[in-house]
């Protein structure tokens, strides 16, 4: 089988994957700043690494999975200006700081659920790991590559001359086109804030060596990373926007606090577009994901349910841009009912005398594209090539010999690793096949009160009412409900 290929961002080709430590994989995914709801820029970078880990796990490695929640720190600029952004949520909603963490954190969380994003092995917050983050910023001033000057810390660029190395931006550029208002204490305007002073009004502050304030956005994930995955890890995921400034600031800080690599591997999904534009917050076009379950958005013609929204992200690859529109998302639905139904159909079946399947084949083909970096899209495609001539020998009653354990690889792959069959999946699948038995079984009861024929009647509605089934009769017919 072949060996698993990642793009690496940092050097820029795909690479051959191999662990810092054989048989684990430490994986890092920032997580939201939680100041407003998820939108689908969010989901497909979420769905993209929730694949990733799953799939680590499918090919045997123990993952440990970090996320974190930022709650502080993250600047309306995205750089060293401007106001805090929960902050300035919190006034807009006259809630505390900290109500508006809880509230959009758990906001996401369920976004997260409702996809079938599985939840981080661990999600620190920003918040509640101050004394690690001071302790890195005190290293930094210690070895020459921070510098305080009125109450504020700043890493010194100047000093680490492979600054620039992940974006490939060199030091006069560092900065170029990116939104920041050089601060008059800086001794260059390319160096950027490990720690902010806090002013009377300021609400999210602590104490540190340096006065009152409250961390840098850049050095909570050197922090909390270092904390639960060590100094060097193998696996560090975000979106591409955070490429830079975010991640070539977290290359910097590790580093030089450390003096070792800090991430061997770099994964950067790319944006979600609405008429090539990206989704955003920021430029007023973003779909949060709850209005796209409900369908209460402009944009919107009608709600869309998340496994759809899963599926549509799913194929294209996660390096690629993926362009919304709500025909894409009705070819999804389509795609997915008819990949659900063969997978129902499958999973259904018992072992026949049919000639046995080869499983290994399935898994290989599987697994080739998984291995070229995670291409979900071909591997969706691998199981509709598989799944459509099964599928059509289970309903000529050519039912293979082994079915059932082909079955459960294609559960582990379809749900364990894709995350498109789901409770959820195969309850919707059941209760629409119930749906049509059940139209026919109070056709069928209709008739024999049409022709009088009551103890027919009644030994229907009596046997369904032994199944947990009521049937309840009114002026336009009679309908079910489970008991």
């Amino acid at each position: 089988m072949e060996k698993l290929q990642i793009y690496n961002t940092l050097s820029r080709t795909k690479e051959e994957f191999k662990p810092l430590h054989e048989g684990f994989v430490g994986v890092y995914v920032c997580g939201p700043t939680v100041y407003g709801d998820a939108h689908l820029g969010h989901a497909k970078s979420y769905a993209a690494f929730d694949i990733i880990v799953k799939y680590l796990r499918f090919s045997g490695y123990k993952v440990r999975h970090v996320m974190n929640i930022t709650d502080v720190g993250h600047l309306t600029d995205d750089a060293d200006a401007g106001e805090d952004k929960l902050a300035k949520q919190a006034r807009l909603e006259r809630l505390e700081p900290m109500e508006i963490a809880e509230k959009y954190t758990n906001s996401f969380f369920a976004d997260m659920d409702a996809l079938n994003v599985a939840r981080p092995d661990i999600t620190p917050r920003a918040s509640g790991h101050i004394p690690e983050q001071i302790d890195m910023i005190s290293l930094l001033v210690e070895k020459g590559h921070a510098y305080e000057v009125n109450g504020n810390v700043y890493f010194d660029v100047s000093s680490d001359e492979d600054y620039g190395k992940l974006s490939g931006r060199k030091f006069e550029e560092a900065l170029s086109g990116v939104r920041v208002e050089a601060a008059s204490d800086k001794k260059n305007p390319n160096d950027f804030a490990l720690w902010k002073r806090a002013d009377e009004t300021h609400l999210m502050k602590w104490n540190s060596p340096w006065g009152i304030g409250y961390p840098g956005w850049h050095v909570e994930c050197s922090a909390m990373s270092n904390k639960y995955l060590g100094e060097t890890f193998d696996i560090h995921g975000g979106g591409l926007e955070n490429q830079f400034p975010h991640h070539e600031c977290e290359i910097a800080q590790s580093e030089c606090s450390h003096g070792k690599e800090f991430v061997r591997y770099w994964l950067h999904n790319n944006m979600v577009t609405l008429n090539g534009q990206k989704m955003g917050k920021s430029l007023g076009n973003a779909i949060s994901l709850g209005q796209f379950y409900t369908g209460n958005h402009k944009l919107l013609t009608r709600s869309w349910a998340p496994d759809v929204i899963r599926f549509f992200l799913l194929q294209s690859h996660y390096r690629s841009t993926t362009d919304f529109s709500e025909a894409a998302l009705e070819a999804s639905e389509s795609g997915l009912k008819s990949l659900q139904e063969m997978i129902k159909s499958i999973v259904s079946a018992k072992n026949g005398k049919a000639d046995a399947l080869n499983i290994d084949a399935f898994i290989a083909a599987f697994s080739k594209e998984m291995n070229d970096d995670f291409n979900t899209a071909k591997a969706i495609a691998v199981l509709f090539e598989y799944l459509r001539p099964l599928r059509l020998q289970i309903s000529n009653n050519e039912i293979p010999s082994n079915i059932e354990e082909f079955a459960a690889k294609l559960f582990e792959m379809s749900n364990g690793v894709l995350g498109i069959w789901t409770k959820q999946s195969q309850n919707d699948v059941s209760i629409k096949a119930l749906d049509k038995v059940m139209d026919l079984v109070i056709q069928l009861r209709a008739e024999a009160r049409t022709k009088k024929d009551w103890p027919t009647a009644d030994a229907i509605r009596n046997q369904l009412k032994d199944a947990g089934i009521v049937i309840e009769d009114g002026a336009t017919g009679s309908t079910y409900k489970l008991m």
